[in-house]
């Protein structure tokens, strides 16, 4: 039976994962990428919540397993820990120009069809699924900043500082390499390029600690990546669009759940799609179930997500959140299971 070849454009998480389970089902799939691999991207680069069946179904769980695995977690709020807490389960740290390059070399030795610095127009076409990444948010007031840093020691597997409007995430992953990722309120009237900019907007949020941390170790320049133009929750594309992973919606990254919501979203749009490309459904059909199964797996989780999000970033109620970490009152394991 001749099977609806299927384009995929946006070649990250979500686009890989999913170009890579539609060629084990034998779905033709071309996947065009604007960028080319390897290549650093904005991202805490480990995997928070995805379950090993997830992985299994998309045909990649194998490509984790060298990965670092990470089981503590420690909360600082300016120079102070104000918590620490066990992971439920291990989560998997490995950088993005790992992970991307092993999910495009897999799409290509199982017959994916890859086109690299290949940029498409957004529209809305039969046999098109979107995802090139979130919707530009003109009006965003967040910046993201992510290196690489070497000789850099860390406390915990996860380390997570709060800082004044901004808060930063540091992971150990491969090659002795610590992921520093961070988001911040942008500014206009901090100094510096490259590492130093990095540091400039520590400063800026009173994260003197983590910056004397930085100094004395060594920035990967190459690693350095920034993102500006955020927004959180739906990303509000037009209607016809068929989007998953981030151009569809955006989780705030200190629940590190965004890669696992991107494997998760491939894992939703994948029977639908290959009940399209057999001629078991519709492309409205396909859609609408993609649409519906989006929906019901993470409404609840940006919600609380975006609830949260606050607390992180502002002072007064960062104060509050230390407050009760301290004396054990912040669930922060049943936290963690609600936002995962």
């Amino acid at each position: 039976m001749k099977r609806q070849a299927l384009e995929i454009v946006g070649g990250g998480v979500a686009g890989l994962s999913l170009g890579v389970g539609l060629r084990k089902a034998g779905i033709p799939v071309v996947l065009r990428e604007a960028s080319r691999y390897p290549r650093h991207r904005l991202c805490g680069e480990f995997v928070n919540g995805v379950s090993q069946q997830t992985l299994a179904r998309l045909g990649i769980e194998d490509l984790f397993e060298d990965a670092l695995q990470h089981d503590d977690m420690t909360w600082w709020r300016g120079s102070g820990q104000i918590a620490s807490s066990r992971l439920a389960k291990p989560v998997a740290a490995l950088s993005r120009w790992q992970m991307d390059l092993r999910m495009s070399s897999r799409f290509q030795e199982l017959g994916g069809e890859l086109h690299c610095q290949a940029r498409v127009p957004l529209r809305a076409e039969e046999g098109r699924v979107w995802a090139a990444g979130r919707k530009l948010a003109r009006e965003s007031e967040w910046l993201g900043l992510k290196a690489h840093f070497l000789g850099l020691d860390t406390c915990s597997g996860l380390e997570m500082h709060l800082g004044e409007y901004g808060y930063v995430g540091l992971t150990p992953v491969e090659e002795g390499r610590v992921n520093v990722c961070g988001l911040f309120q942008k500014r206009s009237d901090l100094p510096g390029r490259g590492k130093e900019k990095l540091l400039s907007y520590l400063r800026a949020s009173s994260l003197d600690d983590l910056v004397s941390r930085l100094e004395d170790a060594k920035m990967d320049e190459v690693s350095l990546t920034g993102v500006s133009g955020l927004s959180f929750g739906a990303q509000n594309q037009e209607e016809d669009l068929v989007t998953v992973g981030d151009a569809e919606r955006m989780i705030p990254p200190f629940t590190g759940n965004g890669m696992s919501m991107a494997f998760e979203a491939a894992e939703c749009a994948l029977q639908p799609l290959i009940s399209y490309s057999q001629g078991d459904a519709s492309w409205a059909e396909a859609h609408l179930a993609i649409r519906k199964l989006l929906q019901n797996r993470f409404r609840r989780r940006i919600a609380l997500a975006k609830g949260l999000h606050p607390f992180l970033l502002q002072p007064q109620r960062q104060g509050m959140l230390a407050a009760l970490a301290k004396p054990s009152l912040l669930p922060f394991t049943t936290l963690t299971r609600l936002l995962t």
